[in-house]
């Protein structure tokens, strides 16, 4: 069985759905989703809709929980103003975790680390000890087993694919980024092979998957919408460098 996880789509409806057209050409079983649905890209909408439809699992990311805040910024209140109602509540009651069996390990998904959407581990830079600490229980985690570690962790925030071993015996990973990769300017996911909610080991694996689209589709549909800072929207894109924070 094959389970493709994908994050951080940050409203870039075009990388979205050549990721899904990829997926059905696959053939893949599920599609959990890691959170970012929204936010940096024009249609955040439409891609709350899309990820609504298609995925069988979704999380909440730091940019889904912080749009329903009160914050100065022009491009964030444009944003707010086209997510205004159902959607918004929908961002809201996503759960922070996701925990499964797959051929006889035990997995966890969240969005950034145990400790909150918004705590950043970056393992290109962590130390031994922050990497440990990804695999621990928090006030937000609910363990299906209370005395055991997860031996896979699968995460997104980050914007830059992964697959790291950590001892003893334990799997640190990252799906990338949908809509804002920042390591390759190509829409990345992971996808995870093996025996879905099986206990008992079997064969197991982690892909990483790059994917074209057509970026300046994207850019133009963001310039025809009207979204404030299309030049930095821009810049990320085709560079697949972060431009910082919005502005005011």
């Amino acid at each position: 069985m094959a389970i493709a996880i994908i994050s951080d789509i940050h409203g870039n409806l075009t990388a979205l759905e050549a990721v899904l057209h990829h997926i059905k050409e696959r053939k893949i079983d599920k599609i959990f989703c890691l959170g970012d649905l929204i936010g940096k890209g024009p249609s955040g909408l439409e891609v709350v809709h899309k990820v609504r439809e298609t995925c069988d699992v979704v999380l909440q990311g730091n940019w889904d929980d912080f749009i329903r805040k009160p914050i100065d910024s022009e491009e964030i209140e444009w944003h707010q103003k086209q997510l205004e109602g159902e959607a918004m509540d929908y961002l809201q009651s996503l759960p922070f975790h996701y925990d499964f069996y797959m051929s006889g390990k035990y997995i966890r998904l969240y969005h950034a680390s145990a400790k909150s959407v918004y705590h950043r581990v970056i393992p290109m830079k962590a130390t031994t000890k922050e990497k440990n600490e990804m695999f621990e229980i928090s006030e937000w985690i609910k363990p299906l087993e209370q005395e055991r570690k997860p031996d896979v962790i699968g995460f997104g925030d980050i914007h830059a694919a992964l697959i790291e071993p950590i001892q003893p015996q334990r799997t640190l990973f990252n799906c990338g980024s949908v809509g804002n990769s920042l390591d390759i300017p190509q829409a990345t996911f992971a996808i995870m092979h093996g025996n879905y909610q099986s206990k008992q080991e079997g064969p197991f694996s982690i892909e990483i998957v790059r994917i074209p689209y057509d970026i300046e589709r994207e850019i133009h549909q963001a310039e025809i919408m009207g979204m404030p800072n299309v030049a930095a929207y821009a810049l990320e894109l085709r560079e697949a460098r972060y431009r910082g924070a919005p502005t005011k």
